[in-house]
């Protein structure tokens, strides 16, 4: 069974045991787990699929935290022509990694 989740303006297809990372939250230091309660669509269900008109009613994915991680390294880079101003900045992105651990329908 898998499912369409909404998570910070990203969708993301996920199945039981799958690792993956999401944008980082302001959680409680002692949570262990996060529930995704936006979920778009349940497929591989006996059936069929269940799509949600915006929302499957009642549908919810449970998923263990692992940890904090980095993302790549992100340059950015301003240059103004003819008059010598240059400007390079740069950030690491900071992401939350989940494993998904229960989908109910």
């Amino acid at each position: 069974m898998y499912a369409i989740i909404s998570d910070g303006g990203h969708q993301y297809r996920v199945e039981e045991g799958l690792v993956f990372e999401v944008q980082r939250k302001d959680l409680d230091e002692k949570a262990k787990q996060v529930v995704f309660d936006r979920v778009l669509m349940v497929g591989d269900l006996p059936d069929g699929p269940k799509v949600g008109q915006p929302l499957v009613p009642g549908a919810e994915v449970t998923a263990a935290i692992i940890g904090e991680i980095k993302g790549d390294k992100i340059t950015i880079r301003k240059q103004t022509r003819r008059k010598g101003f240059t400007l390079q900045k740069g950030h690491r992105q900071k992401f939350l990694q989940v494993k998904v651990e229960k989908i109910k329908v």
